[in-house]
């Protein structure tokens, strides 16, 4: 793995102790991770995943990171012989897990979403799915992204979004009540699910980080609602003049 120091200022306290929280949520779930998402979910963030990869459309020759990838299963969907496919992950259990799946032709990388050891300008796609609103501040996330992307380079992130209002009741009476449930019988962290809900509730609607994306210099931004607006799909481009 590279080494690579690139710092955006000094962490406050607070972000300090919350980035040291989220590394032990996902140390705490690494090995039922992925268990857990398809109980939570009902098995349907398989098919956003995919719908993120088709919009992302991976082709020959490209260098492409998966962000917060943790085990590798959006990767492993991008991956081919023909091109370089890359986890980048904070969590060394998460990546471990991975690992252990034989993922064919995906690498792995240790780096945070504000510190990505990349080059500038290197990378032809960015996927990030539900770890965006992990990262400690997302506005420096968003002006890494964009510092490792090629001129035309494209950025997506799938990540849970606010529902349409009559949905809205119902997911939240299910991710306030069951999700720690499940979290408590399955993966034997309910703390860290309800963090993880938590960390959902906090996370900007759709319209407003749309504007954060666009305020962090990319063009073309857009989204895409999934299952009602429980998920959403963002995208945009580094300018080729950026």
């Amino acid at each position: 793995m590279t080494d690579l120091s690139r710092t955006f200022g000094k962490q406050s306290v607070d972000e300090q102790e919350r980035e040291r929280r989220i590394r032990r949520v996902f140390e705490a779930v690494a090995a039922r991770y992925d268990l857990m998402n398809d109980l939570m979910s009902m098995g349907i963030h398989r098919l956003w995943k995919r719908s993120l990869v088709r919009m992302a459309a991976p082709a020959p020759g490209q260098c492409i990171v998966d962000l917060a990838g943790g085990t590798g299963d959006v990767a492993a969907l991008m991956a081919a012989a023909d091109r370089q496919v890359t986890v980048c992950d904070p969590s060394l259990a998460m990546m471990q897990a991975g690992r252990a799946r034989g993922h064919l032709h995906v690498q792995w990388l240790e780096g945070t979403a504000e510190n990505m050891p990349l080059p500038q300008a290197s990378v032809d796609t960015v996927t990030i799915a539900f770890g965006i609103r992990n990262v400690t501040r997302i506005e420096d996330a968003l002006a890494e992204v964009l510092r490792v992307l090629k001129p035309g380079g494209r950025f997506l992130c799938l990540e849970f979004s606010t529902p349409y209002a009559p949905v809205r009741p119902f997911y939240n009476l299910f991710s306030f009540t069951v999700i720690p449930r499940l979290g408590a019988w399955i993966a034997q962290a309910p703390e860290a699910y309800s963090y993880l809900v938590e960390s959902i509730r906090r996370f900007p609607d759709q319209r407003a980080f749309k504007v954060m994306i666009e305020q962090a210099g990319f063009a073309d931004v857009a989204y895409r609602n999934l299952s009602f607006g429980i998920a959403c799909i963002h995208s945009g481009t580094r300018p080729l003049l950026a």
